[in-house]
């Protein structure tokens, strides 16, 4: 069975999709995101495809495709469906798989199932993508626990933003987690630079070190 590794946010927009891109590509894997929420211009596998350069192939189909921008449980009530969340699970592949979830770890997929609920079935091992402006250790924090409350196995956290030592500093180490490094923002985001910032910023070895609960 191939790997697979769950990428969570602190909160919605914080650079999920950016990072995902940059680490399937450097893991030469395959992506998948579950639920997408909103179809106006570029859906995250979409994006993933862009800026990673991988093969149609590598970029699976999304279990939930839903119109509206909004919170998967809203969306999908809008558009007249109910997600069954344990009614999907990852496909098979044959190398890395990386799942992007839709926003943080409670949003709903159904108002009585949190994306966490899945995430706890599935039992893969998670990186945690956090912002590093304001507000970014409370959220953080808060997302580890919440993880862990659930026995779901963490490699680390992955920051998107200009770097901040002092927050990253302080989140690995009342969490107690892996600080994986910190992915900048790109004057000029293409496939190249992605790649050269990512190389830049982690070490590939930290994503198939096993992950600790």
């Amino acid at each position: 069975m191939s790997r697979r590794i769950v990428i969570v946010g602190t909160d919605t927009g914080v650079g999920k999709t950016v990072f995902s891109a940059a680490l399937v590509a450097a893991l030469d894997g395959f992506y998948w995101k579950p639920v997408q929420s909103g179809l106006d211009g570029e859906t995250d596998s979409q994006c993933v495809a862009r800026l990673s350069g991988l093969s149609p192939k590598r970029i699976l189909p999304e279990a939930w495709l839903l119109k509206t921008p909004v919170s998967p449980h809203y969306a999908a009530r809008l558009d007249g469906v109910t997600i069954d969340p344990f009614g999907f699970n990852p496909p098979e592949c044959s190398g890395t798989l990386v799942i992007e979830t839709a926003g943080g770890v409670m949003t709903p997929l159904t108002i009585e199932s949190p994306t966490i609920d899945a995430l706890e079935r599935w039992g893969f091992p998670a990186v945690v993508v956090a912002r590093t402006s304001l507000g970014t250790i409370n959220h953080s924090l808060l997302t580890v626990e919440a993880l862990r409350r659930r026995k779901i196995p963490l490699l680390g956290v992955a920051f998107v933003g200009e770097p901040n030592e002092e927050s990253q500093s302080t989140i690995g180490k009342m969490a107690r987690v892996k600080n994986l490094g910190c992915l900048p923002f790109l004057a000029s985001l293409s496939r190249e630079t992605l790649g050269a910032a990512f190389e830049a910023a982690f070490a590939l070895g930290d994503f198939h070190q096993r992950a600790t609960a």
